[in-house]
């Protein structure tokens, strides 16, 4: 197999409009990638000139030894699954799966055990295989789409957004096929979302693109406790951090009437940012040092647990909305709290660059 790299990728349609800026990543043998970010990032730019859909600007594009760069796509061994499926719809099953095959010549034989082995891992059965796509439920469809991209033995696994016109239930389900499947495959795998569950539960390595530039690339779960700055750490995880902007005076931030510790090793700076997950802000109990009074103001339910949102007093007439995720075994709208926040789960940020301070 082959190793897939991108070197100062650059795609630009003219001065104003830049879509992928300077990108360098690169995805091994058996790594899974997927490239997340709001609409409008780049993540499918990018894909489409890791493709060859789209011709770069500037830089290079490697998979194992060879310079694709200004290859065709049929010149560079990939596979490539859209969100649309794209299958063809006066063909059946089989011979959507053969068809790939076929453009390249590839013998009756060869083909049939290609389809075989396929199939078999895909659960497309010998019923399925003569029917039309239009027959098809939606998660049959895709598991087609993958069964083609498979049994060409690609160098790279390109995936567009192929879980993104399937209901809630489906997707899941198929989500968790797509992670089976590519757990087997030694080629490196590309994936496209706006997804983050889809990015953190499948990824081996996330790359979050943001107005074209690579904002971090990380495993999940880093991504998720290390957030690289302001961007990153309020796209990634839901409920979404709080952030909060804070004066600071001394060697802390004010946030209410509490003074929160700047790290030792940060400057003091005029503001500051502040960031604390929901699930990190609790009720008070005794020994809590960072703990604040505030009233319950909206309550959302999301099952197992609720998610509150507490206004707290600020400095002067400001007040700051803090939200927390708590059990959901009490009603508490309207209430009165005392919340506490984790001081080694606190993440700081430049208030004037958005980058992580500590």
């Amino acid at each position: 197999m082959a190793k897939l790299e991108l070197k100062n990728i650059n795609k630009t349609y003219d001065r104003k409009t830049i879509p992928v800026k300077n990108v360098s990543l690169s995805v091994d043998d058996g790594e899974f990638l997927t490239l997340l970010g709001p609409s409008g990032c780049g993540k499918s730019t990018t894909l489409r000139l890791i493709a060859g859909l789209e011709e770069p600007t500037r830089g290079q594009i490697l998979i194992g030894d060879r310079d694709v760069t200004a290859l065709r796509p049929g010149d560079r061994n990939i596979s490539m699954v859209f969100q649309s499926y794209a299958l063809y719809p006066h063909m059946t099953v089989y011979e959507n799966m053969a068809s790939p095959l076929k453009l390249r010549n590839t013998s009756a034989n060869e083909i049939e055990q290609r389809i075989a082995r396929a199939s078999e891992f895909l659960d497309l059965n010998t019923d399925l295989m003569h029917k039309k796509p239009g027959q098809l439920s939606g998660g049959q469809r895709q598991r087609v789409a993958l069964g083609r991209a498979l049994v060409r033995n690609p160098d790279v696994f390109l995936l567009d957004e192929p879980l993104s016109n399937l209901d809630a239930l489906l997707r899941e389900r198929v989500r968790a096929e797509i992670k089976q499947l590519f757990e087997q495959q030694n080629a490196p795998v590309v994936y496209v979302t706006h997804d983050q569950v889809e990015a953190m539960t499948l990824s081996t390595k996330v790359a979050v693109l943001y107005e074209g530039n690579l904002q971090q690339l990380d495993p999940p779960g880093r991504l998720y406790t290390h957030p690289a700055n302001q961007f990153v750490a309020g796209f990634v995880g839901s409920p979404q951090m709080n952030l909060l902007t804070l004066r600071c005076k001394g060697h802390s931030a004010e946030l209410g009437n509490l003074r929160v510790p700047l790290p030792p090793q940060v400057p003091t700076p005029p503001h500051v940012v502040l960031g604390i997950r929901p699930e990190d802000v609790r009720l008070c109990e005794d020994g809590d040092a960072l703990t604040l009074p505030g009233r319950i103001f909206l309550v959302e339910n999301l099952g197992m647990q609720n998610l509150l949102s507490v206004r707290v007093a600020g400095a002067g007439d400001n007040t700051i909305t803090l939200r927390a995720l708590l059990p959901a075994d009490r009603r508490w709208e309207g209430d009165d709290v005392v919340v506490a926040i984790v001081p080694d789960r606190i993440h700081w940020f430049d208030a004037d660059t958005g980058d992580r301070l500590a």
